[in-house]
């Protein structure tokens, strides 16, 4: 496995009163749904949006800085990630709601925020009962399925900026677009708050059920994935141009195409996040050659090829 030069005594030094978990050379592969990637040369997991401040705060600037969630949507590659990686923890998880609001840390599993809306009779937040990942990752990728976005209830997301200033951002200063936002890149958001309609519970539960059944019948939630691996080109279906190209099964070592959803890749034993990126750019080969159509990642893929 890689290995980088440990810096974590140099950093705690600087920061005597930090309370989050620093640790040097942490394996990342663990923390993806590909279960795939290399290590962090620093791991950090603050306690709270306090900790997380001061951290930034006492961080040098020239310090490379990675955020990441419960990596269902991401490849980490094979030789890992330089400078440091922060991974919001169980201090970003609360989930409260008021009338027609729904506030929630950003490490809060999408699921279990349009759980608790529907407990609340709030409407609006469904979509999110299909979408596997974490509230930080909603708001800066607009996330969205079976017809809703983050963008349609968001109210306002709070963040810390790269110099360790708290900052609230509405929903029009976020700058959604589809499959992401243009807000500033290196605001680590901490929370969000969401207004959604007053509706009844029983009406909530069944539309979820629906989200529910879909995601169970049409996508491989059970495998080794990451969910979508494209954005939907204007006017088309990523998964329909991947099955036109005959991609449904293809396979790069371990890493394959789903069968069941050819928009899905799966490790399917032992592939290395080499392999499933390959397949990632095989597919957008053949697919330009097949249809003239570029495709997009959605997946997001950080850190070093290899070394």
């Amino acid at each position: 496995m890689a290995s980088f030069p440990d810096i974590v005594p140099d950093l705690k030094s600087r920061m005597p009163d930090l309370r989050g978990r620093l640790a040097a050379n942490q394996p990342l592969g663990p923390f993806t749904w590909f279960r795939v990637g290399g290590p962090a040369q620093v791991y950090f997991a603050p306690e709270d949006e306090a900790d997380l401040a001061y951290f930034l705060r006492h961080l040098p600037a020239d310090v490379p800085l990675t955020v990441i969630g419960v990596g269902s949507n991401l490849i980490v590659r094979d030789g890992g990630i330089a400078g440091v990686v922060i991974r919001l923890g169980r201090g970003f998880n609360d989930i409260a709601t008021d009338e027609d609001t729904v506030k929630a840390g950003a490490a809060a599993l999408d699921k279990r925020v349009a759980e608790a809306a529907a407990a609340a009779g709030i409407g609006g937040l469904e979509f999110y009962f299909g979408i596997p990942g974490t509230i930080g990752g909603a708001i800066r990728m607009n996330a969205g399925a079976n017809g809703g976005e983050t963008k349609d209830v968001l109210v306002e997301a709070t963040g810390v900026t790269r110099a360790g200033a708290v900052v609230t951002l509405n929903n029009a200063a976020m700058d959604f677009r589809y499959r992401g936002s243009g807000a500033d890149p290196s605001i680590i958001f901490t929370s969000a708050l969401y207004r959604g309609t007053i509706t009844g519970a029983e009406s909530i539960r069944a539309r979820m059920a629906e989200v529910q059944k879909h995601r169970e019948d049409t996508q491989p939630i059970r495998e080794k994935t990451g969910g979508s691996t494209f954005k939907n080109p204007e006017g088309h279906s990523a998964w329909k141009l991947i099955d036109a190209a005959g991609l449904r099964g293809y396979k790069v070592g371990d890493a394959q195409v789903s069968e069941m959803h050819c928009n899905f890749l799966i490790n399917t034993g032992n592939a290395s996040a080499a392999d499933i990126e390959a397949l990632g750019e095989a597919i957008r080969e053949r697919v330009k050659e097949h249809s003239g159509i570029d495709l997009e990642w959605e997946i997001k893929r950080i850190g070093i090829e290899n070394v």
